[in-house]
């Protein structure tokens, strides 16, 4: 079992799950469960609503820009093209369903989120495989980050989802590939959200598939260069 396998987004509560369903980052499987506690649960469809509230004025200082038509097609590929197979049009009880309406929200707001969420270069959409996602959590500790990987930018963003470094101290961003020793990232900066430049040498283990960790260090960073805290938060990057 890996160390993210250890500390997955069940570990996380349902704060940092209902983050990561607005994001889109759940598995099939997942959303399912979660629609099914948002139609059940007031105080954890509220818990949703307010993430959804938390990403949206990341869209507001950019201007609206008209989508290439491909984009569309994508969605419609994504959304119906496993149902078009069976029915020729969606059921009545899809379409009245409180469930998938917040998934397509979600989706969308997802989509959002992540593509204003770092530098606006130019209004095309770069790739799918261009993006990782990864939930950043772990046993016994608050500290819950959502870590985004732009390739096309070289850089990760970083969102906090909770947790407080505490005085004196640093996060520090590693990666971790397989059995190797972890490579330093960089210090993370303080505030909700951050943005950190990734070096041509990590950017290659990263697209490979990797694992995020954070540690608690000293002011400044590991003066080792190596992790010499406790690992506060860790999660494998995923392709969305």
């Amino acid at each position: 079992m890996t160390l993210a396998e250890n500390n997955g987004p069940e570990r996380g509560g349902d704060d940092l799950l209902a983050a990561e369903y607005i994001l889109g980052v759940l598995t099939a499987d997942e959303r399912q469960i979660v629609s099914r506690r948002i139609d059940t649960e007031t105080a954890f469809a509220r818990l949703v609503d307010a993430w959804e509230v938390h990403f949206a004025p990341m869209a507001a200082a950019y201007a609206a820009v008209e989508p290439p038509a491909s984009v569309k097609a994508a969605i419609d590929r994504r959304l119906f093209a496993s149902s078009a197979a069976t029915s020729a049009a969606p059921s009545a009880a899809v379409w009245s369903s409180l469930a998938f309406w917040r998934g397509l929200a979600a989706a969308a707001l997802a989509a959002l989120a992540v593509f204003v969420a770092l530098p606006f270069v130019n209004p095309s959409l770069p790739p799918p495989e261009t993006r990782l996602v990864a939930s950043l959590a772990a046993d016994n500790s608050n500290v819950k980050y959502l870590a985004v990987y732009d390739a096309a930018r070289h850089e990760v963003g970083l969102s906090l989802v909770s947790g407080e470094r505490g005085s004196g101290k640093d996060f520090e961003l590693w990666m971790i590939e397989g059995k190797n020793v972890p490579v330093s990232m960089g210090v993370i900066p303080a505030g909700q959200t951050a943005r950190m430049a990734v070096t041509p040498a990590v950017q290659q283990k990263l697209a490979q598939g990797a694992v995020l960790a954070v540690s608690l260090e000293p002011t400044g960073g590991s003066p080792t260069g190596q992790p010499t805290g406790p690992v506060v938060a860790a999660g494998d990057l995923k392709g969305i």
